[in-house]
């Protein structure tokens, strides 16, 4: 590997080896000052990832939050901050379910439809966003911050009786979908079953990476974001590209539901999990918008959320976790920017060296010629 090379996955390493260390190091400080053990709830939760049905917990966890972070990455690298994804998720897996009740084709047709249903209410949802902001001038924070409100409401809607909802005791669900729609998962024997959509979210990972570094659209939405002007002036038309990303974001956040619809509930109830579209605005920057990166972040935040629960077993209190999350999310930003500055410094001490020795040559050169002259 060149020296130029190493030193790239040298920086893109150190930011989040900086990051997790510092949470790691402040979470045992949070526990020190509450007269707690500050290492025995860290070996109970890798010990729990040692056994095999909390593995598949924490790997089908992760298929969804890999999904979410997908989405909040695409923004990313358009200089986009798409808050609304949790929205689009739920809306999204929201009306799959809907479609997945009332309409029973067979599972060749079922399965696409209910994937392009979510596909398009989470793009359909961002979008939204993506007029305002070309159109108005409106930020997307403010805008898919309140469509999230929106949608949540627009769900609590569509959840009576007498629209689409099914009254199951206290719980308020779409009722179950037809059974053409189920997708089957790997068995693993008595560690459960992995979400069989874990496929779709490999599957998205490389679209993602081809589509960004290997084709010319993936070439103008770094360029958009990285500079509209200089985008603008070699011919790309950043509105455009402002919308395109949206709405691929809302799209791919429409699909984040679904594994665990399709696998497992079968039905969107109280009890579908929520606030995955924030927890992968967090995943996405520990994983520097790297599909690579954010699949070991998912891994990480899914096992911070499945082994947690033994510390109630131990005298701890789970929210430790919690509280790790947030302090990888703070020390992701300082860990990035510390590791930046450190990169140009670096790059500039390097600048500086080549012109002096480069000045040297020349001097030594002249020097040359005037001898060989006499």
């Amino acid at each position: 590997m060149k020296k130029f090379d190493k030193e790239r996955v040298l920086l893109a390493v150190a930011g989040p080896v900086i990051a997790l260390a510092v949470a790691f190091a402040l979470s045992a400080i949070v526990l020190l000052a509450s007269g707690k053990n500050p290492v025995e709830p860290f070996a109970l939760m890798f010990e729990q990832a040692t056994f095999s049905d909390i593995q598949v917990l924490i790997v089908n966890q992760a298929s969804m939050y890999y999904i979410a972070a997908l989405a909040v990455a695409i923004g990313f690298r358009m200089n986009l901050f798409n808050i609304g994804v949790d929205g689009q998720y739920q809306l999204g897996a929201f009306m799959a379910a809907v479609v997945g009740t009332h309409m029973n084709l067979p599972a060749v047709l079922q399965i696409p439809l209910l994937l392009l249903t979510a596909v398009f209410t989470g793009a359909f949802w961002s979008g939204i966003a993506g007029v305002l902001k070309v159109t108005r001038g409106v930020s997307e924070v403010v805008a898919t911050i309140m469509l999230n409100a929106i949608a949540t409401s627009l769900i609590v809607y569509m959840w009576k009786p007498d629209v689409f909802g099914v009254k199951v005791g206290n719980n308020s669900t779409t009722g179950e979908m037809h059974e053409s729609g189920w997708v089957p998962g790997i068995d693993l024997g008595e560690a459960g079953e992995i979400y069989g959509l874990i496929v779709l979210a490999a599957l998205l990972g490389i679209g993602y990476w081809v589509v960004l570094n290997r084709t010319r659209f993936g070439f103008d939405l770094r360029a958009s974001g990285a500079s509209t002007t200089a985008a603008a002036a070699s011919g790309v038309d950043p509105r455009r590209m402002v919308l395109s990303a949206m709405l691929i974001s809302g799209g791919l956040a429409g699909l984040a539901g679904l594994p665990i619809l399709l696998g497992d509930s079968h039905t969107y109830n109280l009890n579908f999990p929520t606030g995955i579209g924030f927890l992968g605005i967090g995943i996405a920057l520990l994983g520097r918008n790297s599909p690579v990166g954010i699949a070991f972040a998912a891994l990480l935040w899914a096992w911070l959320d499945k082994a947690s629960p033994e510390l109630d077993f131990h005298g701890y209190d789970k929210e430790i976790a919690v509280i790790m999350q947030g302090l990888i999310v703070l020390s992701v930003v300082v860990s990035y920017e510390a590791v930046r500055e450190w990169g140009l410094r670096r790059q500039q001490r390097q600048v500086g060296a080549e012109l002096a020795a480069g000045h040297v040559l020349g001097a030594d050169n002249n020097t040359t010629k005037e001898v060989a002259g006499r």
